[in-house]
């Protein structure tokens, strides 16, 4: 049961929640490695399809937590699968949460050392964002949704605005022809771009502070819906005009996009470093996400209060952030936390529903 009955989010906020953990990071990095996967100009019908497969896996996590009123993950998972099982799968998917919230301010550091802080060390910029980050999960959930709300919406306006403006280096024929070499190669750019979506393990645990649980499946289908347009927005404006090949050899093809172009006579000529600001904000409430996640799983997994764990981790969080030594090896953290999610989120809660629904029909049969 949540200990306290005001940590309750609306039906809007659990959507904001969801989509916010989605769209930070990928989106800057999404067109490039979905177009190493494919070579094709077809990478916008993997997004569509890992969308699609995204959206089936939320609708079973959440049906799987419906069987577990006002209990999260860390609480029901040893009502299906016994104590010791139970708390393995919970460490499993609280170091999961753990290692995300390490890549998300080390993506944090990265982007804003690289775009707006030359030559500042990514300590310096990680910490003070950390620590900002304990006093912000100290107020609890509603705390965080609050910020979410009012980051997202600048994040909206901000992104598709600079985006949209630049359609003067947009060239249709890069993205043709379509499906040239056949459906496979869009077919095999799906597993990535379906990870790409990787947020729904949220609702793992959010449902248990919905105020309208029972709306969880709405939820699932809008907050897979924004961030889809988002997604296939950019793959678009991305490989339009850079192509295929131009897209493979950047690192942050989004932002180099925002940075291709500028606008002689405005307030801004350049906007690139208005939406890194906005991003950099975007990813923050990512990583805040995350380790709220790893604080809450510690508390209720030995029953105490979340706010000493949350001093606890953060150490943790740390130094699994610098533990990378260059992008190249970060990008490896990425896939590997892609890897982990595939099985943690993709396959383990089918399982769990699966076996819940078995000792339903024994309990039905031996009243």
């Amino acid at each position: 049961m949540i200990s306290n009955p005001k940590d309750r989010i609306t039906t809007a906020q659990t959507v904001i929640f969801i989509v916010s953990y989605i769209i930070a990071v990928g989106i800057l990095t999404l067109p490039r490695v979905t177009v190493e996967d494919v070579n094709t100009p077809d990478v916008w019908i993997s997004v569509i399809l890992g969308g699609l497969i995204a959206m089936i896996a939320g609708i079973i996590m959440v049906k799987l937590s419906q069987q577990f009123p006002e209990k999260t993950f860390f609480q029901y998972s040893q009502d299906i699968v016994g104590k010791i099982v139970g708390r393995i799968l919970s460490i499993l998917i609280i170091f999961y949460f753990l290692t995300t919230s390490a890549f998300q301010i080390r993506v944090l550091g990265e982007v804003t050392g690289f775009y707006l802080l030359e030559d500042t060390p990514t300590s310096a910029i990680i910490i003070p964002m950390m620590w900002i980050g304990i006093y912000l999960i100290s107020g609890g959930i509603n705390s965080v949704a609050r910020l979410l709300e009012i980051i997202f919406p600048f994040t909206v306006i901000i992104f598709l605005l600079v985006l949209f403006m630049s359609f003067e280096l947009f060239e249709i024929n890069n993205l043709r022809p379509v499906l040239g070499v056949g459906v496979m190669p869009a077919l095999k750019g799906v597993k990535t771009t379906a990870l790409s979506y990787t947020a729904f393990e949220t609702l793992l645990f959010l449902l248990a502070f919905m105020k309208q649980p029972d709306k969880s499946v709405k939820v699932v289908l809008i907050a897979t819906a924004i961030p889809l347009v988002f997604y296939v927005v950019t793959v678009v404006m991305v490989i339009g005009a850079f192509s295929i090949d131009g897209v493979v050899t950047r690192t942050w093809p989004t932002i180099d996009l925002i940075r291709s172009y500028e606008f002689s006579g405005l307030i801004f000529e350049r906007f690139d470093s208005l939406l890194l600001a906005v991003w950099v904000m975007q990813i923050f409430a990512t990583f805040i996400i995350g380790y709220f996640a790893v604080s809450l799983g510690f508390a209720q997994l030995f029953k105490k209060d979340m706010l000493p764990f949350s001093f606890g981790v953060l150490p943790i969080i740390y130094i699994i952030a610098m533990i990378p030594k260059n992008i190249n090896h970060l990008f490896t953290l990425g896939d590997w936390i892609g890897n982990a999610a595939l099985f943690l989120f993709g396959i383990l809660p089918l399982l769990l529903l699966i076996i819940t629904k078995i000792k339903e029909k024994k309990n039905d049969a031996n009243p």
